[in-house]
């Protein structure tokens, strides 16, 4: 950016700065919202219970799937958001 650009475009370094927040801000939110470690741990503790026999075999089965689907998502969408934003 040359100094006359510069100068011209002062007045709208806050609305810059703000665009900037927001974006830190929402990327925060998606890095928490598609994070895959807490899906991860509803299948563990779902395995627990099967093998405790809190639920049978057609349930865990049911409920295993919609994880491993949920989970998929979210690794999918971990790569989409790439290695400089998560």
């Amino acid at each position: 950016m040359g100094l006359v650009t510069g100068l011209l475009t002062l007045p709208f370094a806050p609305v810059r700065g703000t665009a900037w927040v927001i974006d830190q801000v929402v990327t925060a939110a998606e890095r928490q919202a598609y994070d895959p470690q807490p899906v991860r741990e509803r299948l563990a503790a779902l395995v627990a219970e099967r093998e405790a026999g809190h639920i049978d075999e057609e349930e865990f089965d049911r409920r295993e799937d919609e994880l491993l689907d949920l989970l998929e998502w979210y690794e999918y969408r971990q790569r989409q958001l790439g290695p400089a934003e998560r």
